[in-house]
């Protein structure tokens, strides 16, 4: 090891049995493909330190440089949670009736979506997600920051649904407003915001199918 070689640890890292690799892979994939979008939640009360571990495995995400470019910002104040809906249901109806193409259109309907978002409301937790496109200084850049923030989310969205909660991927466009509504400060860019809870009772969802895995995975 050269003297000007960075700082390392020992890797923590169990090597498993084949048998025991199989059994664990089929066993989250079995969990992860029982997950959906819910758009209809009940109003009951959520742990928050369930929330707060989950974003805490969110962070432990890789990222570019681990630059760890993302803020995650836990919103179950009423007030705050109206204000938020009142400016994405205003975006929505100008993508429903102005913006959007209609194929795009088209390709909602199986889905049931439209420009009221009363989930914004009902789920007892949000969590709003942003890209920070640098540090507190311009000149500290972050770098893959788009691809940095989807995998965090990809596992935070995996950790609430391991934990037994619901969620969804919402992506009012624009999303300015998330960061005039929560304070951001100017080098963050709003990126997601995902309702938390629990099903309605007699909650339903659309009737949809997932791609066979010869159509999504290719071999070489």
């Amino acid at each position: 090891m050269r003297s000007d070689d960075p700082p390392t640890v020992p890797l923590d890292f169990t090597r498993l049995p084949a048998d025991a690799m199989r059994e664990r892979a089929e066993g989250l994939y079995a969990e992860l493909r029982a997950r959906r979008s819910v758009r209809h939640f009940s109003r009951d009360p959520v742990d928050l330190d369930v929330i707060r571990r989950c974003v805490a495995t969110a962070a432990t995400a890789p990222s570019g440089a681990n630059k760890q470019p993302w803020s995650f910002v836990l919103v179950t104040a009423p007030a705050v949670k109206r204000a938020l809906r009142e400016a994405a249901e205003q975006e929505e109806r100008r993508f429903y009736t102005g913006r959007a193409p209609q194929r795009w259109l088209d390709d909602l309907k199986a889905l049931g979506t439209d420009a009221d978002k009363p989930f914004l409301e009902d789920a007892p937790a949000l969590i709003a997600v942003f890209a920070r496109r640098h540090g507190d200084d311009p000149d500290d850049r972050n770098y893959y920051v788009s691809e940095s923030v989807g995998i965090a989310v990809g596992m935070l969205l995996a950790a609430l649904h391991h934990a037994g909660l619901a969620t969804l991927t919402h992506t009012p466009s624009p999303m300015n407003f998330m960061a005039e509504v929560l304070r951001r400060p100017a080098n963050e860019r709003a990126y997601l915001l995902i309702p938390v809870g629990f099903p309605a009772e007699g909650c339903r969802v659309p009737d949809i199918a997932r791609k066979a895995l010869a159509e999504v995975l290719f071999e070489v």
